[in-house]
């Protein structure tokens, strides 16, 4: 099924919610394909699983919030309902995509001599020590409920979680839920070797619903007993009241405890359930709506196979890429001795994210820093970067932590470290109620020869140790004086926001990053206009905002050459004869999560460029802090031009985003062969020992 562009006053822009699952039948390309390893192959299919988790808790829930409320009110706008429409239909043909690829991969996985097994199929000697498995390790954490006719279940359910449907029958039938603990157990029960070379995998689920009866026989009887696998998703957004009194962390709380009991906006069922457990289901959870049941396979909560272990070989999985030493920060003992050198730019994964952990641990500690700035949005569960704060505090500098209670999923934690670092007593802004905030920003004033001096990180992804080994991103450290003020008004501007504030270099959200983006497209018309060369390079993770889309519309029909490479969800439609026929797409999804946003504007030879922590959004652009920067070392921009260049020419993982949404890749040709995460690594490998050479 091709997604159909929906054109509107002679403009045409793509449904962002079919865009988003174009995205995802990507990831699903990647389980596919067979140059892959098969380990990473069954990790893309927790990849693809997980991210439709997260498009049914906002996307779909948000399409039918709307479709509810054109119900209740006079208006009729069949545009959103046919658009749920076109949705559900390409989630189920992604469905049977997915069941497609998984089947073969267990076939793969069997001539590996890997077999995820059945309990049934296992020999004596491995079922007697899965029996003692289940008795010793996982009897203990089941707690069924049983279920009455009078009431709704939904509310005890948690969408994070598989559930068993059970119907015990005999002189009469009785139904139950039953959670399976993978939050406490490990979802993957690795055998042990008996003696041949196979490996054996029982799924924890399977391990349940073997012992079915050994959980319920001490208190039901019955003369049969049957369980399927369920799995609810709620709408994930929250209402917050509006009691002035009331703290934002207790709002926050309260909103978080209202998103579990929210309305169920899908329920994935296993197929083989019979008709009649079906309806008992749909009545005891609520479930009502047709468009919200879709049948699956055995497995729910595939979002963990994102961690399937490898018990095999090594082959079987992506051979490490060991992070590379920054050698301007080598060079020196001191972070800030380094970057007073230079102005340094790291490139995650490639680099290692110990650079900005140091960064901030010789903050922590060093005798002339008097004050440290930083925003949080997502952080690691075990933060060194936090703990470095903490330590700050206690060695008495004053310690600014902006921590952003909005961060979607992310909010429980957010909660938590507010209260860790106010009560270590750090001063903690939790941001402006009506704009989130999502700069990357760390400010630290260190007192030299007298004066303050500023150094200043900005950069593209979160201050998170574990996604960094995984999330591409930018990190741009500098001691340049202006920037440095700049980001220092950015926490002025989160405290005080009806203040004016006037930015000279950096790119802020809400203040003038919308207009600062326009201009660049348009001196590049304007160079067009006058028959110079005119050429825009954009990266962002997400294209839907449509008045830059209409921008980069205009710019291509003036003959400015346009290059994009998005991740995500991508509105504008590309390749329109005398329309958008200047403007071309691509897609990368490799071992990596490409994360950054990257701007180049030829600037009639002088090119601009620049790295930033806000996607062409209009959530970004107007109702979020964000922060974009120049890049204004030659090298430095130069480095970011080959980058770039590089993904273009990927001819391994790169995809087409055509008017059709067809995601084929880039053909390869009489080109060299170029995967541009591997050659983004070589390039990074002989600029450091360059740098390390010459300097």
């Amino acid at each position: 099924m091709h997604s159909v562009p929906h054109t509107s006053t002679n403009i045409s822009y793509f449904a962002k919610e079919l865009s988003w699952l174009s995205f995802n039948e990507r990831v699903l390309q990647e389980a596919k394909d067979q140059n892959n390893p098969l380990i990473e192959r069954l990790r893309f299919l927790g990849i693809f699983s997980n991210n439709l988790d997260e498009f049914f808790r906002v996307r779909v829930a948000d399409l039918k919030r709307k479709v509810l409320l054109n119900s209740l009110s006079d208006a009729h706008f069949d545009a959103d309902e046919e658009l749920l429409n076109q949705v559900n239909k390409k989630v189920l043909s992604l469905g049977k995509k997915f069941n497609h690829i998984h089947h073969h991969l267990l076939d793969d996985l069997d001539k590996q001599n890997i077999h995820i097994s059945q309990p049934e199929s296992l020999s004596t000697f491995h079922q007697e020590w899965l029996e003692d498995f289940f008795n010793d390790q996982v009897l203990q954490h089941m707690s069924p409920m049983l279920l009455s006719e009078s009431k709704d279940y939904s509310s005890n359910i948690n969408d994070a979680m598989t559930y068993l449907f059970i119907h015990m029958s005999g002189e009469k039938s009785q139904y139950a839920l039953l959670e399976i603990p993978t939050d406490r157990l490990d979802r993957f029960v690795i055998l042990p070797t008996e003696k041949s070379r196979h490996k054996s995998i029982v799924m924890l689920d399977d391990v349940v619903s073997y012992y079915l009866a050994d959980v319920f026989k001490s208190f039901v009887k019955f003369d049969k007993i049957e369980g399927y696998s369920i799995k609810l998703t709620r709408d994930a957004e929250y209402n917050l009241d509006n009691e002035i009194e009331e703290g934002l962390l207790d709002k926050m709380s309260k909103g978080l405890k209202q998103r579990l009991y929210a309305e169920p906006v899908r329920m994935v069922y296993d197929q083989a359930m019979p008709d009649e457990m079906l309806k008992v289901l749909k009545k005891r959870l609520g479930a009502s709506q047709q468009d919200a049941l879709i049948p699956g396979g055995r497995y729910r909560n595939f979002r963990d196979f994102i961690s399937f272990p490898n018990v095999g070989r090594k082959h079987l999985e992506n051979k490490p890429l060991k992070p590379l030493i920054s050698s301007a920060f080598a060079k020196h003992n001191s972070v800030f001795k380094a970057i007073s050198e230079r102005d340094i730019l790291l490139y995650y994964p490639y680099h290692t994210f110990n650079h900005m952990l140091e960064y901030v641990r010789q903050a922590a500690y060093d005798p002339k820093v008097t004050q440290i700035k930083i925003n949080i949005y997502r952080v690691a569960s075990r933060s060194r970067l936090v703990s470095s704060l903490i330590n700050a505090a206690k060695n008495g500098k004053k310690v600014t932590v902006m921590v952003e209670l909005k961060a979607r999923f992310d909010e429980q934690n957010n909660i938590e470290w507010a209260k860790v670092l106010s009560e270590a007593g750090i001063k903690v802004l939790v941001g402006l109620p009506a704009l989130k905030v999502h700069s990357k920003l760390c400010v630290i004033h260190r007192k030299e020869k007298g004066k303050i001096v500023k150094y200043a990180h900005i950069g593209t992804g979160n201050f998170h140790e574990k996604t960094a080994r995984i999330y591409t991103d930018f990190s741009l450290f500098t001691k340049h004086n202006e920037i440095c003020d700049e980001c220092d008004e950015v926490f002025r501007f989160i405290e005080t926001s009806y203040r004016p504030f006037t930015f000279k270099h950096l790119q802020i959200s809400p203040l003038n990053a919308r207009e600062r983006i326009c201009q660049g497209i348009e001196n590049e018309i304007l160079a067009a206009k006058n028959g110079k060369f005119a050429q825009i390079t954009i990266k962002v993770n997400n294209l839907v905002d449509k008045q830059l889309i209409d921008l980069l519309y205009s710019a291509s029909r003036q003959g400015v050459k346009i290059r994009i490479i998005v991740r995500g969800m991508c509105a504008l439609v590309p390749g329109l004869p005398q329309f958008s026929d200047n403007i071309t797409i691509i897609s990368i999804v490799d071992r990596f999560l490409e994360h950054p946003r990257v701007m180049v504007f030829e600037n009639q030879g002088d090119q601009q460029v620049y790295i930033s922590s806000a996607d062409w959004m209009t959530r970004n652009l107007d109702h979020r802090v964000e922060a974009g920067v120049p890049i204004l070392d030659k090298d430095l921009k130069h480095l970011v031009i080959n980058i770039l260049e590089l993904q273009f020419k990927d001819c391994c993982k790169a995809r087409i985003i055509d008017a059709e949404q067809q995601n084929k890749y880039v053909p390869r040709g009489n080109r060299k062969k170029v995967r541009s995460q591997i050659a983004i690594y070589e390039l990074l490998s002989k600029w450091e020992n360059d740098y390390a050479q010459h300097t």
